[in-house]
């Protein structure tokens, strides 16, 4: 059932003698923000909360002056805005903060309508300058590829300093107090590109001002911005002599701002990266990408991005984009128009599936493409080819979790939402680096952490960004997890700690679970984890002490054997401790890419239509036969990992995949792309040439995200909108229309003219998303399945009831696996995952030149114990042998790994790096998915040193520098820094006194 909204309380209070309701817990600014618009605020920012540095949001309360933003409301509170007190406190305020600032609007970047010291200068009718701009005695910082710093321009509001400190909590920026001169500093004060900065924009989001802008948008944004520095220079000076006052040159400038409208286009668009869901407008001028501006109405991220999803987004302007379809003649790839290379594509096909039948082609859909895409592409397959030999990447990573979760709680996707991360007393993370895979989500984990004393454990054999900051950090041996979380899930259960009343109401077979774990002591747990049994007794203590648990897990448990024993064993240990169907609970199987959720969900998967409905299900196959008007096949499909075997069996002699590269990102590539050789028949359909191009017949150039529209499903079950800011490059086509060109040549009289009538197509035939329409995901709106028909969603799971027959969850009772071992001369056990700035393989990202310049190739982490005892330091050339393949990369000593473990990268384009030439045919016995992290490796020293393949301007090099926030108080205690708040009159009096504002810098 839908979730119920809470109860909030209100309060009453008075606003120049305007009553306004107001949530209890609301400071006075959002009270009086209420009963207007134009109420003076530069530090305030909701996503940040109160600062206190740049006093513009003076009231007065009972005869004292108050910030606003920091002010609690109570009931009954009477607030004066229009006091003299108040607007001449506002007024000095802001004069403060220009005399850090330099007006020269009309020809700066930055000057778009939504500069806030702009606006708020205008809106307060500030005329002059009370107190003369002075130069700071500082450089603008131009270090980092994405961003720049003008010292001059900033307004000193820490805005960027609480963003770095306790939003995204990267904890690199603060303000230096104590300088003459007070500036924001990186680190210890080192050049931005030699920092501990991610690139994640926060800052840039955030800045009120030019004083931090995306470099993309210098020069680029104003119609006179593009003036040679000095020329520039010279325009600001001889603006400001010649005219009395800022009147005119806001006049002026409004106008300058209003053409730029014209010239400036900001679409709406999801990233098109990882399965967080980030939502944002892309200013883009012709094909110019200018800005990502995330917007508080964002539900995944509100203003938060990373580094990718702020700026990666160069690859659509590469050079390398195919433009136009290509058919191999020989050795070589010829264009061809697209008639040409369709009428050829649906010849052979059809021959293939006259001559062998249509179980011999098969279909591999797109997590990173849309959900109509994806929906067309099985409908395809099913509906016009005759198959269900249908699949996406979601195998590679995803299928164990969705099964533990199918098995337990009835639906496959996060039971909660990233809200419910953030509102949860205890939250653990198993086999998952969600600081790399999942910035922003893990955001929301950082800052609940430090700020609101949430509770963290993480367990992983890598010491990754959240296992340093973890309450407990647990460190078991690979593949050893499921042992540890049965140990402690029967150690609750022995000591009395488990949710009895739940488990009678809500689960059963709790009987039967109990008894299966008998062999799970805490001895036996040491023994085959490592783990100290006092630190699994501490887990289960943290567990009992917290009101609500999430965990959240990833490829560190799902690429095993056991992959889905060891998911159902996480969804097992929240039911028996009552932590899911309620708010702040739950399991969260973080889903890698954009739309790994989506792809699922609307069907694409051997045994699932849209919606999870069975293929084997007669009742079910009969409503789509319906609403398609065809006969559906009741061949059980092959996945990705049987469709691989049955090409080296000679039973699947064609393909046709698109937005994946499969021959990089499946397991055993060797195996994979000597299966791909053998093919009869291969369409590839993709933005650029890659690695899996090289094995196909016919190549279709397609379009990313930015050139279609649709909508994604995120890794909270959130359906969004992207919309299209850039017309296809050349000849290349959104996805779904080159799907239904070749459908039609096939025979399918397909009239779709937009992704909307596919969208709802799909959903009001499915009763997951039965109320799903293309008008309820207008602008921000989203919708979380399950979606009734008169569109009310579920943004939390089981509220009332699971999804299994009888409305109760299950407890699934489930074995160890024991991880694959290989012969002893492969000594060293091999991790892999992803790193932050990368993407995937690659494709995308390495194309994007800031951040090939920061992270230009892949490395193999090695610990300081090994690289003694190998004789090595960092920059020595290894190469890394399993029994399947080699690659050959420089290594980096870090402690992030511990003794004869690894850490691979599986973010590069390049053969000679790539981790899944090492990596076996191994898999879950259940869902197929390869188990990518057993796997071991003999390493060979080629060169002991070498070149670091950490360059300048990577994160990882930098020192960060914790700090409480912008740390206001070091402001106030500056001799040259008066106080506007606090007895009015006596405020007034002040700040009038001329010894008092001599040197007011407002710093």
């Amino acid at each position: 059932m839908a979730s119920q909204p809470d109860v909030v309380t209100r309060v009453q209070v008075e606003v120049d003698g305007q009553p306004v309701s107001v949530p209890a817990g609301a400071n006075l600014l959002q009270a009086i923000l209420e009963t207007t618009s134009e109420f003076p605020h530069v530090c305030y920012h909701p996503a940040l909360g109160p600062i206190e540095t740049c006093d513009t949001c003076l009231a007065e309360v009972d005869g004292t002056l108050v910030r606003a933003c920091a002010t609690p409301v109570r009931d009954g509170m009477r607030a004066r805005t229009k006091s003299v007190a108040a607007r001449f406190g506002r007024k000095e305020a802001m004069d403060r903060i220009l005399h850090n600032h330099e007006l020269y609007c009309t020809v700066c970047d930055n000057n778009n309508h939504n500069c806030t010291v702009h606006n708020t200068a205008m809106m307060m009718e500030i005329e002059h300058q009370k107190y003369p701009f002075e130069p700071k005695p500082y450089e603008q910082d131009n270090s980092n590829p994405f961003y720049r710093y003008d010292p001059d321009q900033c307004i000193l509001c820490g805005r960027c300093v609480e963003a770095c400190q306790n939003l995204q909590v990267s904890e690199v920026l603060s303000i230096a107090w104590d300088r003459e001169r007070p500036r924001v500093i990186w680190d210890d004060d080192v050049p931005i590109n030699e920092s501990s900065c991610v690139s994640c924009g926060h800052c840039v989001t955030v800045c009120p001002c030019n004083a931090l802008m995306e470099k993309n948008m210098l020069g680029e944004a104003g119609f006179m911005t593009a003036i040679k520095p000095p020329v520039w220079e010279s325009m600001i000076h001889i603006t400001k002599e010649v005219e009395p006052g800022y009147g005119p040159i806001f006049t002026v400038s409004e106008v300058e701002a209003e053409m730029r409208e014209a010239r400036i286009k900001k679409t709406k668009t999801v990233c098109t990266y990882c399965g967080v869901g980030c939502s944002f407008d892309i200013w883009t001028k012709g094909r110019k990408v200018l800005k990502v501006e995330p917007q508080m109405e964002a539900p995944a991220n509100q203003i938060s991005t990373c580094v990718k999803g702020k700026f990666g987004w160069d690859f659509v302007n590469s050079s390398d984009r195919l433009l136009q379809p290509m058919i191999r003649k020989g050795d070589t790839f010829v264009p061809v128009t697209w008639d040409e290379a369709l009428s050829y594509t649906a010849t052979r096909l059809s021959e293939i599936k006259e001559k062998h039948g249509p179980d011999a082609i098969g279909y591999i859909s797109s997590s990173k493409c849309t959900n109509e895409e994806n929906y067309l592409m099985q409908k395809f397959a099913r509906a016009v080819m005759g198959t269900n030999n249908i699949d996406n990447c979601s195998r590679y990573c995803q299928a164990p979790a969705t099964e533990g979760l199918r098995k337990t709680m009835g639906l496959g996707g996060d039971t909660g939402g990233i809200e419910d991360l953030a509102k949860a007393e205890l939250v653990i993370i198993v086999g998952a680096n969600p600081a790399e895979s999942h910035p922003v989500l893990s955001t929301r984990i950082r800052r609940a952490h430090k700020k609101y004393g949430q509770k963290l454990i993480v367990a992983d054999i890598r010491k990754n960004d959240m296992a340093k900051r973890a309450d407990l950090l647990l460190h078991p041996n690979p593949g050893s997890d499921l042992v540890w979380l049965s140990a402690v899930t029967k150690y609750i259960i022995d000591q009395g700690w488990h949710a009895r009343e739940f488990l009678d109401t809500r689960v059963e077979g709790f009987d039967e679970y109990a008894k299966s774990l008998e062999q799970y002591t805490l001895a036996y747990a040491e023994e085959v984890t490592g783990i100290p049994q006092a630190d699994l007794i501490r887990a289960a203590e943290m567990i009992r002490d917290a009101k609500s648990t999430c965990i959240c897990w990833a490829m560190g448990v799902t690429q095993h054997m056991g992959g889905s024993d060891t998911s159902t064993a996480i969804c097992n240990l929240l039911l028996v401790t009552g932590n899911a169907g309620r708010p702040g609970t739950g399991a969260y199987p973080l889903r890698g890419h954009n739309n790994v959720q989506g792809a699922g969900d609307f069907g694409c998967s051997p045994p699932y239509l849209p919606g999870y409905e069975r293929v084997d299900d007669e009742t079910v196959r009969s409503k789509w036969e319906q609403a398609w008007g065809v006969a559906l096949p009741t061949t059980p499909g092959l996945d990705n990992h049987r469709m691989v075997e049955a090409i080296h069996e000679g039973e699947l002699k064609a393909m046709y995949l698109f937005g994946e590269d499969m021959a990089l990102v499946d397991s055993n590539a060797n195996h994979v792309q000597s299966a791909f050789e053998k093919l009869e028949f291969f369409v590839v359909q993709d933005v650029f040439f890659s690695k899996t191009c090289e094995f196909a017949d016919v190549i279709l150039p397609a379009s990313p995200s930015l050139e279609k529209e649709g909508t994604f499903t995120n890794t909270e079950r959130r359906i969004q909108r992207l919309n299209r800011a850039l017309e296809p490059l050349c000849e290349s086509r959104p996805d779904w229309e080159i799907i239904c060109d070749l459908a039609n040549r096939l025979g399918a009289n397909w009239n779709y003219q937009h992704p909307g009538e596919i969208l709802e197509e799909a959903c009001s035939h499915t009763e997951l998303m039965k109320g799903v329409t293309w008008e309820r995901l207008e602008g921000y709106n989203s919708l979380q399945w399950p979606v009734y028909e008169d569109g009310t969603d579920t943004p939390v799971l089981y509220l009332e009831e699971f999804a299994l027959p009888g409305g109760k969850a299950r407890l699934v009772p489930v074995g160890w696996t024991h991880p694959f071992e290989m012969a002893e001369e492969f000594d060293l056990h091999l991790n892999n995952g992803r790193m932050l700035e990368h993407f995937h393989e690659g494709n995308l990202t390495y194309r994007v030149p800031g951040i090939k310049e920061k992270v230009p190739t892949a490395y193999v982490e090695i610990s300081p114990e090994l690289a003694r005892e190998r004789g090595i330091v960092t920059g020595a050339l290894v190469r890394l042998v399993s029994p399947y393949g080699k690659v050959r990369l420089r290594a980096a000593v870090t402690d992030r790994v511990q003794g004869k473990e690894l850490y691979l990268p599986m973010n590069t384009p390049k053969d000679q790096e790539a981790v899944n030439y090492l990596t076996s045919s191994y898999h879950d016995a259940i869902t197929h998915t390869p188990a990518y992290k057993e796997i071991s490796v003999r390493m060979e020293v080629l060169e002991p040193r070498g070149a670091s393949p950490i360059v300048r301007g990577n994160f990882r090099l930098g020192h960060p520098n914790p700090q409480p926030g912008v740390r206001v108080e070091k402001k106030w205690q500056r001799s040259d820094y008066a106080p506007l708040v606090g007895d009015a009159s006596e405020v007034a009096a002040n700040v009038r006194e001329p010894s008092a504002v001599s040197n007011q810098m407002g710093p």
